[in-house]
C-alpha cells in the first residue's frame, strides 16, 4: 500500500508541478476574520516519535495518537498540532521533508492519518498538521531535478547560483551535482531553500529572481496544492514553521504578505474553518501577512524566555520572573503582550504554549516542585490567548541532560532533552512502548520516580488534577476567553506578586501570582464596585479583600490565586 502511495504522490507531485496557471492575486483579507472556534480553543502538541508506539520499534506512531486521543480529551483539549509526519530523511526530525503527499512508514500511511482525522473529529478535536514550505531534504525528487546540469522545470524552483559568483559561506553550500555553482540553505545545510523568490533583488546577482518569475510562482501553487490535499481529507489547519523566511531580502515584508495573504484568502475560502498558525513570533506582522495565530515563542525575543527560563543553555538566569530568588521583571513580556494584542485587535489570535520541541521544559534547573509548575499553567491559561500545552508538561516531564544527539537535535541546546518519550505509567519504558530500550528514539527519564499519566490520573492533588482545573476554567468563563480584555493592576520589575484582570461584561476576574519564597502583601487602587469575592479554584492560594478603593493581596511563598468580583445589582 505505501509503494502505491508513494507513487501517487510522486504523480501528483509531477502534475502539479506543471500548474503555473494561478498566480495568486493580491486578495484582500482584511475582512475574513479567524473561525470563531479559536476562541474556545486548547491546543496540545505532539512530538509523534515520542508519543506512543504501537509496533514496537520503539518510534511513536500515529495509531498509537489514535489510541490516546480518549486521554487528550479527557484533558479538555480539543485541539492538536502534531511535528511533520511526512516521508523524511529525518536529519532534522522531520523537518527535512522528501515527499509532503506521503506520511513517512515509521508513523504509518496516508489512511492512518485519514483515520486519525475522523477519530479526532468523532471527540470534538481538531487536528493541525506542521507545514515546512521553505525548505526540502536533499534527497527531495524536486532537488534532485533541480540539481541536474541541463534545465527543466525544477530548474529554479530551489535558488542556486551561478559558478563561481559566491563561495560558500553560511547561507550557500558548495555540492557535488551537475548543476555548478551553490544551493542556499534555508536552516542547516541539508535544507535547501526554496525559491519564493526576492522581495528586493540585488542587480548585482542575476540569480536572485523577482517572486513574479516562473520557479516562485510554482512554488506558490505548489504550496497551495499541498494545503488543498491535507485539508481535503480532513485536516483543520496548519502550523507553519520558519513562516516569515519564504521570501528571500523582503524589507518590510512586503512579498511576505503578497504570498500569505493570497494563500490565507484561497483557504478560508475554500474551507472556511481553516486556519494557518505561524511559528514567527512577531504577531504585529505575521496577522497582517494573513496568519490567523502567531506563536508567542519561547525566546529572548517576546520576553518568554526572562518569564519562565532560570536556564539558558546550562548557565542560571539570574532575572527570570518565575523563580524563587524573587528578581524578574515581568514588563519586558506584559508590555509587548498587550502592545501585540492592541497590533493585532480582532484580526487574528495569539498562542502562548507551556513550551515546544525546540526549548527547555518548564520542568528545568531549580523549578522542580509541582506547586512552582503550577504557577505557570495560571499565568499562561488566564491570558487574553489561545493556550497550548506541549506533550508531557501537563504531568511535569523535566527537561533532560546529556542526551545524545538525535536527527538534528543539537542548535544552542540539546533540544533533544524535551522530546523524550511521553511517560504513561510504571511498566516497561513508562508505557511508551514494549521495545528494548536500547531501540528507543530517545531514553526514558532515569530518575527513580518519574511523573506519569497513571499515577497523576488517581491523585486529585496532582499537576494533571490541577491542568485539568485550569482548562475548564479558561473554557467556561467569558472573561478568560482569548477576546476578552485584560488589564495589568501590579506589574513592575522585582515586584512580586504579579496581580491582573480579566473582563468580559459583567464578569470580572483577579489573577493573583507569586513565583518567589517570599511572602507580599501589596494594596492596589481599585474603584470598581462588586459585592463578593468568589475564589475558582483549590490549592495554595493567595488572599484578595477590598479595602476602600483598594485591592490588599496577601501572598504566600509561590502562591497563585483566581478570584471572581461578584457585581452589585
Amino acid at each position: 500500500m505505501n509503494k502505491i502511495l508513494q507513487r501517487i504522490g510522486l504523480l501528483f507531485l509531477t502534475v502539479s508541478c506543471f500548474n503555473t496557471s494561478v498566480i495568486f492575486a493580491q486578495e484582500n483579507t482584511s475582512k475574513l476574520l479567524p473561525p470563531s472556534w479559536l476562541n474556545d480553543a486548547v491546543f496540545y502538541q505532539i512530538y509523534p516519535q515520542s508519543y506512543y508506539d504501537t509496533d514496537n520499534d520503539g518510534i511513536g506512531d500515529i495509531k498509537g495518537i489514535i489510541q490516546k486521543l480518549d486521554y487528550i480529551k479527557s484533558l479538555g483539549v480539543n485541539a492538536l498540532w502534531i511535528n511533520p509526519l511526512f516521508d523524511s530523511p529525518f536529519n532534522d526530525a522531520g523537518y527535512d521533508i522528501r515527499n509532503y503527499y506521503l506520511v513517512a512508514p515509521r508513523y504509518g500511511n496516508n489512511e492512518d492519518l485519514i483515520k486519525l482525522f475522523k477519530e479526532a473529529h468523532k471527540r470534538g478535536i481538531r487536528v493541525c498538521l506542521d507545514l515546512v514550505p521553505g525548505h526540502t531534504s536533499l534527497d527531495c525528487k524536486w532537488f534532485e531535478q533541480s540539481a541536474k546540469k541541463e534545465r527543466n522545470e525544477y530548474t529554479d524552483r530551489y535558488i542556486w547560483t551561478p559558478a563561481d559568483s559566491i563561495k560558500p559561506n553560511n547561507k550557500f553550500v558548495s555540492n557535488n551535482y551537475e548543476r555548478p555553482g551553490c544551493y542556499m540553505r534555508n536552516f542547516f545545510p541539508s535544507q535547501p531553500a526554496l525559491n519564493y523568490g526576492f522581495g528586493k533583488p540585488d542587480p548585482n546577482h542575476p540569480w536572485e529572481q523577482p517572486t513574479s518569475a516562473e520557479g516562485p510562482a510554482r512554488n506558490r501553487q505548489e504550496l497551495f496544492n499541498i494545503i488543498d490535499f491535507w485539508m481535503s481529507r480532513g485536516a483543520d489547519g496548519f502550523r507553519v514553521d520558519m513562516a516569515s523566511s519564504l521570501v528571500k531580502n523582503d524589507p518590510g515584508y512586503i512579498e511576505t504578505d503578497k504570498l500569505w495573504n493570497g494563500i490565507r484568502y484561497k483557504l478560508q475560502k475554500k474551507y472556511p474553518n481553516g486556519i494557518l498558525i505561524s511559528e514567527w513570533g512577531k504577531p504585529n506582522l505575521s496577522i497582517k501577512a494573513g496568519f490567523t495565530m502567531d506563536f508567542m515563542l519561547p525566546t529572548r525575543s517576546t520576553g518568554f524566555n526572562q518569564m519562565f527560563f532560570n536556564f539558558e543553555g546550562d548557565k542560571i538566569i539570574d532575572n527570570c520572573y518565575f523563580d524563587l530568588r524573587g528578581n524578574g521583571d515581568p514588563t519586558i513580556y506584559t508590555d509587548k503582550l498587550i502592545q501585540y494584542l492592541k497590533d493585532i485587535d480582532k484580526k487574528g489570535y495569539l498562542c502562548t504554549p507551556t513550551g515546544t520541541h525546540d526549548r527547555q521544559r518548564m520542568h528545568v534547573g531549580p523549578r522542580d516542585t509541582y506547586e512552582q509548575l503550577k504557577l505557570p499553567f495560571v499565568f499562561l491559561f488566564t491570558l487574553p490567548t489561545v493556550p497550548l500545552i506541549y506533550y508531557g508538561d501537563e504531568i511535569g516531564m523535566q527537561y533532560i541532560w546529556g542526551l545524545p544527539v538525535v536527527e538534528g537535535s543539537q542548535t544552542k541546546i540539546n533540544r533533544a532533552g524535551s522530546r523524550t518519550p511521553m511517560q504513561w505509567n510504571n511498566s516497561k519504558n513508562a508505557g511508551f512502548s514494549t521495545a528494548d530500550a536500547s531501540k528507543l528514539y530517545l531514553p526514558i527519564d532515569r530518575e527513580s520516580c518519574i511523573p506519569t499519566v497513571a499515577s497523576e490520573e488517581k491523585d486529585p492533588s496532582s499537576l494533571l488534577s490541577f491542568v485539568k482545573q485550569i482548562i475548564n476554567l479558561k473554557k467556561t468563563h467569558p472573561a478568560l476567553k482569548p477576546n476578552a480584555k485584560i488589564r495589568f493592576l501590579l506589574s513592575k520589575k522585582k515586584v512580586y506578586p504579579l496581580v491582573y484582570e480579566r473582563y468580559s461584561n459583567d464578569e470580572r476576574i483577579i489573577v493573583i501570582l507569586n513565583p518567589s519564597a517570599t511572602s507580599q502583601t501589596v494594596h492596589i487602587p481599585y474603584s470598581e464596585n462588586f459585592r463578593s469575592i468568589i475564589p475558582l479554584i483549590g490549592g495554595i492560594k493567595s488572599k484578595l479583600e477590598k479595602e476602600g478603593d483598594t485591592l490588599k493581596v496577601t501572598a504566600p511563598p509561590v502562591s497563585y490565586g483566581i478570584y471572581q468580583l461578584k457585581a452589585n445589582k
